[in-house]
């Protein structure tokens, strides 16, 4: 059985969510409203959305609106991955709720609810905020003012989702199923339930049965139009409000598969080896290596293989004219162990030769910027073949089963670690040239020119999936892992 580092929460009920909106710090992504009408109340309001973080440990932006610069609202992911809303008017903060457990864990989908209502004259009716449907009031900083009217969703006020005017901070990560529902302060099972076999907390399908007010509004990110508000858009609202966002620095690609029902891995900046200064991006599914020249390795989120055919690509956007890239797996357990490339490893480098335990042989063809590598790991069988540009090398077929044919390595459950696997990249580099990997689980940050499912439906991948083979998601481990 597989498991996800950090202990992730995924899992799918009766409702199947679709899409999310990926946000990109880096690009100032963001979506925008000015509203042309007074809300029915700015005391009271209920904010829901599932997030899947991408940066850890900065300011990031969720939701922000901005009048002047002594009259401000935001939510965000404070520096120390605490989430906290804020409120100031005239220069005074009058209500601050900040709750005190961090959201660390990159491969989890957190389900955020805010639930205000100011004319309560304590903060523990006014303020009631819940994660994933369990009720926080253990907060690291909180001050309450009765009556306190925020500026989200205000006539002639733009509203920010992914983005604070305030702070200048963006969002970095997975946004979907975002709620905003003016007037009334509700409960988290408006939006969501424990699962009876599991006992997860599930999205429901809830549209149906909300109110969402003069001011409020529901964002599905079914669409993929971009720029000005429209129903075909990024921000098209779906509640019959009407309440269209205008889409800024986002792309038909930022409307991805991962979603709270189906989580698919990215690469993980908790666990990294013999290295820092990489710097993570596009929802953890980019990285670039630093300006101080090293080695570091590391690993997708979705870690534990022990059976099940799983297939990821790579696609290396800058190799290093000095450095070498492998790309492959490598053993859970080896995440608290020291070296690099222990025997569990099995990986395909820029040279094109095969490496394991810091052994390298001949096996296909060198890669360089812009090619794609494709992994096909075969945990029934045992095997681990890799592909250059759709072309499988050594003459290999990964679909050839128990006969393992011209498999790069036909061992690997004969050193199948205590943990199992996981997808791993390791990058040697010099100061002069950063390399920068964009990593495909099926859930792609590059641009797919042919579009290719795994047999399941799953997954949006350049090459064609060998049969039998699976992209990296909750929905396949539950079937195969």
């Amino acid at each position: 059985m597989a498991f996800l580092v950090g202990g992730a929460n995924s899992a799918s009920g009766g409702y199947e969510i679709s899409n999310s909106c990926r946000f990109n710090d880096g690009d100032s992504a963001q979506l925008s409203k000015a509203f042309g009408a007074n809300a029915a109340s700015r005391k009271k309001f209920t904010i829901s959305f599932w997030t899947k973080r991408g940066e850890l440990g900065s300011d990031n932006a969720v939701f922000g609106a901005k009048t002047d610069s002594n009259t401000w609202s935001r939510l965000h992911f404070d520096s120390s991955d605490r989430i906290r809303l804020q409120n100031v008017a005239s220069g005074s903060t009058n209500l601050e709720f900040e709750a005190s457990p961090k959201l660390r864990d990159p491969s989890a989908w957190y389900h955020i609810v805010f639930a205000l209502d100011t004319s309560q004259g304590a903060i523990g009716d006014g303020v009631k905020l819940y994660i994933n449907g369990t009720r926080i009031t253990d907060t690291s900083s909180s001050s309450y003012t009765q009556d306190a009217e925020f500026e989200f969703v205000k006539n002639g006020i733009t509203t920010y989702i992914g983005h604070d005017s305030e702070n200048s901070s963006y969002f970095d990560g997975h946004i979907s199923e975002f709620f905003y529902v003016d007037n009334q302060q509700l409960a988290p099972t408006a939006f969501g339930e424990t699962d009876e076999d599991t006992g997860i907390w599930i999205p429901i399908d809830a549209k149906g049965d909300l109110t969402f007010g003069t001011n409020g509004f529901y964002l599905e990110f079914q669409q993929t139009g971009t720029g000005t508000a429209s129903t075909s858009t990024i921000g098209a609202d779906t509640s019959g409000n009407t309440n269209h966002l205008t889409s800024t620095n986002l792309a038909a690609l930022d409307i991805t598969v991962d979603t709270p029902t189906n989580n698919f891995a990215t690469l993980n900046p908790l666990n990294l080896r013999l290295g820092k200064g990489i710097t993570f991006s596009e929802g953890n599914t980019q990285i670039q290596t630093g300006t101080t020249g090293g080695t570091v390795g590391g690993f997708s989120t979705i870690a534990g293989l022990k059976s099940g055919k799983w297939y990821a690509e790579f696609k290396p956007t800058v190799v290093g004219t000095n450095g070498t890239m492998r790309f492959g797996i490598e053993s859970t357990d080896f995440m608290a162990a020291a070296g690099l490339c222990n025997i569990a490893a099995s990986a395909y480098a820029s040279n094109g030769n095969k490496g394991r335990n810091a052994t390298d042989t001949s096996h296909g063809d060198s890669f360089d910027d812009d090619d794609i590598i494709g992994v096909a790991v075969d945990l029934d069988n045992g095997a681990i073949y890799f592909s250059k540009n759709g072309t499988w090398q050594n003459s290999s077929d990964p679909e050839s089963g128990a006969s393992k044919t011209n498999a790069a390595y036909t061992d690997i459950l004969t050193v199948l670690p205590d943990g199992g696997y996981m997808f791993a990249f390791n990058l040697v580099y010099n100061n002069s040239q950063q390399e920068n990997v964009q990593a495909n689980f099926g859930n792609p940050c590059n641009a797919i020119s042919s579009g290719n499912a795994d047999g399941n439906g799953y997954g949006n991948f350049e090459y064609a999936v060998p049969s039998g083979y699976y992209a990296l998601c909750t929905k396949n481990l539950a079937e195969y892992g």
